[in-house]
């Protein structure tokens, strides 16, 4: 089986059902439960004999090793991650101890499980880290896209401490032989995803009649990836990918946030009509060192690997809007009064405040 952390998060619990949809090798989830974890969204397998969940933390040694020998899985593929920057702005060193420290502490007791292993199964075994485009900081509007071979510049506590996951598995690769794979990706949308970030956080609270808070300008560039994209992209780079390599995965949808906010307020708007979302829109104080701009040239991938994007980000926002509004008890459930304090914390003292 292939041991997956951070299962119960959004991109891990996409990639989780389409690789069960996929394959007959099972899985072995890990996660710690942190707030943005919904174990319920894999509730489908939990009569799955190839699915196995385990609570656990990254970051407990005995643990992990724990399972490494119980379950002698044949590669790793590790999302586990604090991964919001607003959170990061707010409180770092819970970045800092799961995304560096966390990662750390997984690449240590795979390292061990690893090289105890027969020489042939030592050649095939694999770690997949996932990481971000945001640990190459900040493009201008007219510079080229980020590509392998981009310069580390993260601008944010959080994109920091990803920088720091990653190299921490290059190093593991470089000094142990550790067969790591890493993987860049844009900003991803797509179902299942807390909404703490843009695209579900906007659905949410349009549907519920609340601004759609809208940093700054809205001119923020990002490039959109589809999760289930990205969770095929990774599977390609488990399959095929060569150790040591750096590979980016992007959406070809550059887009404005502003422009998602308004595409997200007409395609609701003709689901539910006679609402105009777009009056909702209100402008608030941006966030401290927003990165004005990001975008993926995927092109190794394409060229290596022969993957790129099935989704286009027209068709992929229309389905990920059907699916929030199709699944209202779902999004109902992950609103916890925990979540409701952090957007209080976040947005409160923004909202209302007019954009410099």
């Amino acid at each position: 089986m292939i041991l997956v952390t951070g299962g119960c998060g959004f991109i891990g619990s996409n990639f989780i059902l389409d690789w069960l949809a996929e394959h007959e090798e099972g899985v072995l989830n890990v996660d710690a439960l942190t707030y943005a974890a919904n174990p319920k969204t894999l509730a489908s397998l939990a009569d799955d004999p190839r699915y196995v969940f385990v609570r656990a933390d990254i970051g407990d040694r005995a643990a992990i090793a724990a399972l490494f020998a119980q379950y002698r899985p044949r590669a790793v593929v590790h999302f586990a991650a604090e991964s919001h920057v607003d959170r990061s702005i707010h409180g770092p060193l819970a970045f800092v101890h799961t995304n560096v420290l966390g990662t750390a502490t997984l690449l240590e007791a795979c390292r061990a499980h690893w090289q105890g292993l027969p020489a042939a199964e030592r050649a095939a075994f694999r770690f997949l880290h996932v990481s971000t485009d945001e640990v190459f900081g900040s493009l201008g509007p007219n510079e080229p896209r980020f590509t392998e071979a981009s310069q580390y510049q993260p601008n944010s506590p959080y994109s920091a401490s990803k920088a720091g996951s990653d190299h921490l598995a290059r190093a593991y690769f470089h000094t142990y032989g550790l067969p790591v794979l890493v993987t860049n990706c844009s900003n991803n949308y797509g179902p299942r995803q807390f909404p703490e970030k843009l695209i579900p956080l906007m659905i949410v609270n349009a549907l519920a009649g609340k601004p759609l808070p809208v940093y700054g300008d809205g001119h923020q560039v990002r490039d959109w990836l589809y999760v289930s994209d990205h969770c095929s992209a990774i599977r390609r780079v488990l399959e095929a990918g060569r150790p040591g390599e750096l590979y980016l995965i992007g959406g070809d949808a550059e887009t404005t946030n502003l422009d998602v906010v308004h595409t997200l307020c007409r395609l609701l708007g003709e689901r539910r009509p006679g609402q105009d979302f777009a009056a909702q829109i209100t402008h608030v104080a941006d966030r401290p060192g927003h990165d004005r701009r990001y975008a993926i040239d995927f092109s190794k991938l394409e060229r290596e690997l022969g993957w790129r994007p099935r989704e286009s980000f027209a068709s992929g926002l229309a389905r990920t809007v059907q699916w929030y509004l199709d699944h209202a008890e779902w999004v109902a459930e992950v609103q916890s009064g925990a979540y409701r304090d952090w957007v209080d914390k976040n947005y409160g003292a923004r909202l209302g405040v007019a954009a410099s």
